[in-house]
């Protein structure tokens, strides 16, 4: 389950950019790094489950000749 499920895609997506943002900062003492290593590492987790719901949404939802089939996303 997801370690912040009150964030949408796009809010954990904006979380985890500020924190690399910060990481790429000069100064930023060792303890501080870690933990934004740590925050950006959750909120990377949750960016993914979010694709992966995406992913099976679409999936579920693809059109084939038949009507509506699920086929894996990415097959070609």
């Amino acid at each position: 389950m997801s370690e912040h499920p009150e964030l949408g895609f796009e809010d954990a997506l904006g979380a985890l950019e500020e924190r690399v943002r910060s990481l790429e900062s000069a100064g930023v003492p060792l303890d501080k790094a870690l933990t934004l290593f740590e925050e950006g590492v959750s909120l990377a987790r949750t960016c993914h489950e979010h694709l992966e719901a995406a992913e099976k949404r679409v999936a579920a939802l693809s059109r084939g000749g038949a009507g509506i089939e699920e086929s894996p996303f990415g097959d070609e």
